[in-house]
């Protein structure tokens, strides 16, 4: 499986295994399918509420019936895509199901204009019919990405479990119940300090003490905690990541 890879100021590489065409195309129909429904749904609103509307204002409603008709049209179409996006952080119901998720080339989650910008794109990767230009796209760069996820500086990954990142830890278990201080430790550095601890032994170790330091000097400043006598930086990093997860914030 092709992975992104993601190099972080601590010279540590994040690796996210990409979306293939399959997958990809398995959230799309499941989204179409979604899309099919609230089509239906919209169509049977219209149909019942325009006669009724019609008896209250008149003829005047009949006129407004193809506008609302196009405007509903609109906003399935291209809505559906970017509202769930949004929301929920460049997922649909879709790629829920297929586990997978849009984010930023640099692995951050996507934000409203990079939702928006790649699904307008998509009436045009679905030229000229069945996504052929899309296809097209995915299959002529190595990252499976279609013209909206080029305009929008996006790529689609699979989620990766919990517990695929977690580190191999020494099999001894701390006693040491959590410290005040391991709730000022954000998500994000609890990732940065596992993803260190997995890939520790593959690094050269230079790379492997500079990156080392500087995630214990950044935990230091931001907890105030230090290193017990004797402890190693590896230890206390182990010590962290596990009192966070204890902790049950993140789990």
């Amino acid at each position: 499986m092709d992975e992104l890879k993601i190099d972080t100021p601590e010279q540590i590489a994040l690796e996210l295994p990409l979306a293939g065409i399959g997958s990809r195309f398995l959230a799309l129909g499941i989204d179409t399918l979604l899309q099919s429904i609230l089509y239906t749904v919209g169509a049977f609103v219209f149909v019942f509420a325009l006669p009724f509307a019609s008896g209250l204002f008149s003829l005047r409603s009949w006129s407004w019936g193809p506008a609302i008709a196009v405007l509903l049209l609109f906003c399935v179409y291209w809505g559906y895509f970017a509202f769930f996006e949004i929301i929920w952080k460049g997922q649909t119901p879709g790629k829920r199901y297929a586990g997978i998720r849009v984010i930023k080339e640099t692995g951050r989650p996507i934000d409203a204009f990079e939702a928006i910008g790649r699904n307008l794109l998509r009436a045009v990767d679905g030229l000229p019919g069945i996504y052929g230009v899309g296809l097209a796209c995915m299959m002529l760069n190595k990252q499976n990405r279609r013209l909206g996820d080029f305009v929008a500086g996006t790529v689609v990954v699979h989620e990766k479990l919990t517990d695929e990142v977690r580190p191999a830890w020494n099999a001894t278990e701390s006693t040491a119940s959590a410290s005040p201080q391991m709730a000022r430790v954000s998500a994000e550095e609890l990732v940065l300090i596992e993803t260190y601890l997995h890939r520790r032994w593959d690094l050269d170790p230079v790379v492997r003490f500079s990156a080392s330091n500087q995630i214990a000097e950044r935990i230091k400043a931001k907890t105030g905690l230090q290193r017990q006598p004797g402890e190693t930086i590896d230890d206390f990093l182990e010590s962290v990541a596990r009192q966070v997860r204890d902790s049950g914030r993140f789990s």
